[in-house]
C-alpha cells in the first residue's frame, strides 16, 4: 500500500513533487523575515511563577526603574580634580542620551554632616561633592561611612565607584490590543535597547583612559545574551555545515552526494525558520542551536538513506534507479519513521520541565524533526532521479575495518564487555547520586564577556548583584497610634495628607530594625538597604539621638520630594502598611547555596526573630532562580521517565518483542545514565541544558540501536546464524551508524564555541554521551543479542 502511493506520488513525478518543494521553499522563506530571538529575563525562569507575579507587584509598588550600572574606578583618587572633572563630564554626556531618565553618582549624593543647621534644613538645601565651598575629602569620607551609601555607590576601599543610569520608562500604548502589535511594539523596544547600549559603550570607550570602567545591568545582559544566541546561531550552523560536508566528501568523494544531502539540510532548516517566523515562536538562549541539531539529524537520515540506497544499486546492477529508489525508501521508511519518532519522543520529554525556554526547545524541535522526515523522503528520492550517473565506491573499507574489529570483539570478548558495562552501570548510580543543582548565573558566562567582569566587578565591590526582597507587613488600621510614646495628643481626624505621621511607630521601625540586623550579618549577603538605614543617618545627624514617632512622622512629611522618591519611598509603603528591605547576594560565592538560604532566612525571621508567617514574605530574582535550579531535579526526573518510558512502548510496537525491546533500549539508556554519572563527579551542577542531555542522547542514539535491529533482522532472515549476520551488519549498517555518529559528536563539539557555559557544557557532554552510545550499539547490543537471540536458536 505504501510503496503503490510512494511510487505514484512521488517517485513517478520527480519534477512536480520538486516544484511543490521549491514554492514551499520560497514561500517560508518569506516568513523568514518575521523569525524573532529573545533574551527577555522571563526566557530564563519557570513557566507561570507565582513569585514572579508577586515580585511585578512589589516592582510596580515601590517604583523601581528599570537601570544600567557602571563601575567606574579611576586611575587617580576618587576625590582628585581630575576624577572629579572626569566622573561629571561623564554624568553630563549619559544624562544626555534621550533615553536616559536619570543619572546618580557619588556626586550627585546628599552631604548632610557638612553644616550645624537643623536636620529638616539640612535636607531641604543639601549640599554635594560637586557643590562651591565643600571639603571633598570630608564629604567623600562621609559618603564612604554611610550606611546607605557604602557598598552601594562606593566600595569600602574607595576606589570604585557606581554610576546609576535611570531609563525612561517605555509603556505598551493603550491603543495597541492585539497580540501581533504588542509583539512589534516589544521587537522595537529591544532594537531601541540594543542602539542604547551601543551609545553608552561608545561613550564608556572615550573615557578608557581615565580608569577602568565596566558596563552592566539587566538591559545588557539582555542585550549581550541576543547577541550571544545571533553567533550561536552562526557559528553553530556554518561549523556544523562545514564538517559534514567534509564527512559527506569522505565517505563518497563525489560532488553531488554532497549537494544532495546538503540541499535537504538547506531546505528543511529554511522551512523550519519561516514556520518559527509564522507561528510567532522566538529562540532563545536554551533553543540557539536548534539549526545546528537539524542539520545534524537531517543529515544522519540522509547519510543512511543515501548509503542504503548506494548499497542496493551496488547489489542490484539490473534494477533501474526508480526500482532502486522505491526499494530505498521501503526499506528505509520504517527505521528512519521510528528512529524520528524515538527523537520527538525525547524532546516531547522536555515538555515536563516547567521552564519555558525548555519547553518552547521542545516543540520546536519537534516540529523540526517532522519537517526534517518529510524533506528527507521527498526531496532526497527527487534529487537522486534527476542525478544521471549515481554510481560512487563509499569510502567504507577503512570504516568497515573498524566495525569490524568491535564486531569480533563482541563475538569473542561478551562477558567482558558485560563486566564493563556493569562497572559503567555502578560508576553511574554513584555519579547520579552526587548531581547538584546549585550553580551561579554569573558562571553562565565566559570571563572575558562583558557580563562577567562587570557582575563578578559589582558582587566584589559594591554589594552583590542577586537582589532579593524581604517584605515586612504591618496590620491595616485606621490609624496606629495605639503603641506610640509620645503623640498621645494627635487627633485621630487627622486628614489623609497627614495620615503619613501615625505610621511611624515604635513597633514597626524595632521590627524593622531587627530584621535588618539579621540579614546583615548573614555571611552570604551582601548590601542590605531598608528604612532602618535611613532612620541610622537620621540618628547620625541628630548627634546620636533617636528620633521619636512624632518626629519621624514630621520629618517624613517635609523631606523633599527629591529625596523621598529615591530614598525613602522604595522602603516603606505607608499605604498597604508593609515596608521593603533589599539585599543583595554574592552570586560569585562558591560556598553559596542558594535554597538552603532561603529556607535558613524563612526559618530565622519566625523562630528567631518571632514573626507569624503572614508578616512576611521573600520576593526577587534570588527567588526565582532558585524556583528554577529547585525544579531541575524534578525536570530531570520526569523527563528522563517519559523518554524511556516511551521509547520502550516504541520499541515494543515496532519490533513486537519485549526481549528484543530490552535488549534495544539497554545501550542507550547505559550512555545516558553515564553521562549523568560523570556530570556528578565531576560536580558540574545541573543547570538549564545539562538537564536536557540524559533525554536527548537517549532520543538521538536510540536511533543507531532501530537501524542496527532492523537490518540484523533482515539479514538475519537470509542467513539464519546470529554470528555471521553480526559481520555483515557491522560491514553495513554498522558504517552508516560510525560515519553518522561521527558526524553527530562532531557537530555537538561546535558548540564549545559558545560565549553561554551551559551551552559549551551541553555540547561536550552530549558529544561524549553519542561517542559512549555508538561503542556500545555496536559492542553491548550485538553481544546481547548474540546471548540471548531473540529471533530464535538456530
Amino acid at each position: 500500500m505504501f510503496s503503490h502511493f510512494y511510487q505514484k506520488n512521488i517517485i513517478e513525478k520527480p519534477k512536480i513533487i520538486f516544484a511543490i518543494l521549491l514554492l514551499c521553499l520560497v514561500s517560508f522563506s518569506f516568513f523568514s523575515k518575521d523569525f524573532r530571538l529573545d533574551a527577555s529575563s522571563e526566557t530564563l525562569l519557570i513557566d507561570g511563577d507565582p513569585d514572579l507575579k508577586y515580585l511585578k507587584e512589589i516592582t510596580k509598588r515601590y517604583s523601581s526603574k528599570e537601570f544600567l550600572i557602571l563601575t567606574y574606578t579611576p586611575n587617580e583618587s576618587m576625590v582628585s580634580e581630575n576624577s572629579i572633572n572626569n566622573l561629571l563630564s561623564l554624568k553630563y554626556k549619559i544624562q544626555s542620551l534621550n533615553w536616559v531618565h536619570s543619572v546618580i553618582t557619588i556626586l550627585d549624593i546628599p552631604l548632610l554632616n557638612s553644616t550645624d543647621k537643623t536636620l529638616t534644613e539640612r535636607l531641604q538645601n543639601f549640599s554635594t561633592l560637586k557643590s562651591d565651598g565643600i571639603d571633598k575629602n570630608k564629604g567623600f569620607n562621609e559618603i564612604l561611612n554611610s550606611p546607605v551609601f557604602r557598598n552601594f555607590v562606593i566600595s569600602e576601599d574607595g576606589k570604585t565607584s557606581g554610576i546609576i543610569v535611570n531609563i525612561k520608562k517605555n509603556k505598551i500604548p493603550k491603543e495597541f490590543k492585539s497580540k501581533k502589535e504588542i509583539e512589534i511594539y516589544k521587537d522595537n523596544l529591544k532594537k531601541k535597547n540594543h542602539q542604547n547600549i551601543i551609545e553608552i559603550r561608545k561613550i564608556i570607550k572615550s573615557y578608557e583612559n581615565v580608569g577602568k570602567i565596566h558596563l552592566g545591568g539587566i538591559p545588557m545582559i539582555a542585550d549581550d545574551m541576543m547577541s550571544f544566541i545571533k553567533n550561536d546561531i552562526i557559528i553553530f550552523g556554518i561549523g556544523v555545515l562545514i564538517f559534514i560536508i567534509a564527512t559527506l566528501w569522505f565517505v563518497f568523494r563525489k560532488i553531488v552526494w554532497i549537494i544532495v544531502p546538503i540541499s535537504s539540510c538547506f531546505f528543511s532548516v529554511i522551512i523550519m525558520i519561516g514556520l518559527l517566523g509564522l507561528l510567532g515562536w522566538k529562540v532563545t538562549v536554551i533553543s540557539s542551536n536548534f539549526i545546528a541539531l537539524m542539520l545534524i539529524l537531517t543529515m544522519a537520515m540522509n547519510i543512511h538513506m543515501s548509503t542504503r540506497f548506494l548499497q542496493l544499486y551496488k547489489e542490484k546492477p539490473n534494477l533501474s534507479k526508480k526500482e532502486i529508489i522505491l526499494k530505498t525508501t521501503s526499506k528505509m521508511f520504517w527505521p528512519i519513521f521510528y528512529t524520528v519518532l524515538t527523537t520527538v519522543c525525547a524532546f516531547l520529554s522536555l515538555i515536563f520541565s516547567e521552564i519555558k525556554p525548555i519547553i518552547d526547545f521542545g516543540w520546536m524541535m519537534t516540529l523540526g524533526l517532522t519537517v526534517s522526515f518529510i524533506i528527507t523522503f521527498s526531496l532526497l528520492p527527487t534529487l537522486i532521479s534527476f542525478v544521471p550517473n549515481v554510481s560512487v565506491n563509499i569510502n567504507e573499507n577503512r570504516n568497515s575495518i573498524f566495525t569490524g574489529l568491535l564486531g569480533k570483539f563482541s563475538i569473542n570478548n561478551k562477558s567482558l564487555i558485560f563486566i564493563i558495562s556493569a562497572l559503567i552501570f555502578f560508576i553511574s548510580i554513584f555519579g547520579i547520586s552526587r548531581l547538584e543543582v546549585e550553580n551561579s548565573f554569573i558562571n553562565y558566562f565566559n570571563k572575558n564577556t562583558e557580563i562577567y567582569k562587570g557582575m563578578k566587578l559589582i558582587d566584589d565591590k559594591l554589594g552583590g548583584t542577586t537582589p532579593l526582597e524581604v517584605i515586612i507587613k504591618f496590620p491595616k488600621k485606621n490609624n496606629d497610634n495605639d503603641d506610640l510614646s509620645e503623640d498621645d495628643d494627635w487627633e485621630e481626624d487627622e486628614t489623609q495628607e497627614d495620615e503619613s505621621k501615625y505610621w511611624f511607630t515604635k513597633d514597626k521601625i524595632d521590627k524593622i530594625d531587627k530584621v535588618h540586623r539579621y540579614l546583615d550579618d548573614l555571611p552570604a549577603v551582601g548590601k542590605v538597604l531598608s528604612f532602618s538605614s535611613i532612620i541610622q543617618v537620621a540618628t547620625q545627624l541628630n548627634d546620636n539621638k533617636s528620633l521619636g514617632s512624632l518626629e519621624m512622622g514630621v520629618l517624613y512629611s517635609k523631606i523633599p520630594d527629591s529625596i523621598k522618591k529615591d530614598i525613602v519611598d522604595p522602603y516603606i509603603s505607608i499605604k498597604d502598611s508593609e515596608a521593603r528591605i533589599n539585599l543583595r547576594i554574592k552570586d560569585s560565592n562558591e560556598g553559596l547555596r542558594r535554597n538552603e538560604l532561603i529556607n535558613q532566612i524563612k526559618y530565622d525571621l519566625e523562630n528567631k526573630l518571632g514573626l507569624n508567617k503572614e508578616e512576611y514574605r521573600l520576593a526577587g530574582v534570588l527567588i526565582l532562580f532558585n524556583n528554577l535550579l529547585q525544579s531541575l531535579f524534578k525536570s530531570q526526573i520526569l523527563t528522563l521517565g517519559f523518554v524511556m518510558i516511551g521509547i520502550f512502548v516504541m520499541f515494543f510496537i515496532l519490533f513486537k518483542n519485549i526481549k528484543l525491546s530490552l535488549i534495544g533500549v539497554v545501550p542507550n539508556f547505559m550512555a545516558a545514565f553515564f553521562i549523568l554519572g560523570i556530570i556528578g563527579i565531576a560536580k558540574i551542577p545541573l543547570d538549564m541544558m545539562t538537564i536536557t542531555i540524559a533525554a536527548i542522547t537517549i532520543g538521538i542514539a536510540v536511533d543507531n540501536s532501530i537501524h542496527y535491529i532492523y537490518r540484523f533482522k533482515e539479514e538475519y532472515n537470509k542467513i539464519n546464524d546470529y554470528k555471521l549476520t553480526l559481520i555483515k551488519c557491522h560491514s553495513t549498517v554498522g558504517v552508516a551508524i560510525l560515519n553518522t555518529s561521527i558526524t553527530i559528536i562532531f557537530g555537538f563539539s561546535i558548540l564549545v564555541f559558545s560565549n553561554f557555559i551551559p551551552t559549551i557544557y551541553f555540547g561536550i557532554f552530549t558529544g561524549i554521551a553519542m561517542l559512549l552510545a555508538m561503542i556500545s550499539v555496536l559492542t553491548l547490543l550485538p553481544s546481547l543479542l548474540l546471548v540471548f537471540k531473540p529471533f530464535g536458536d538456530k
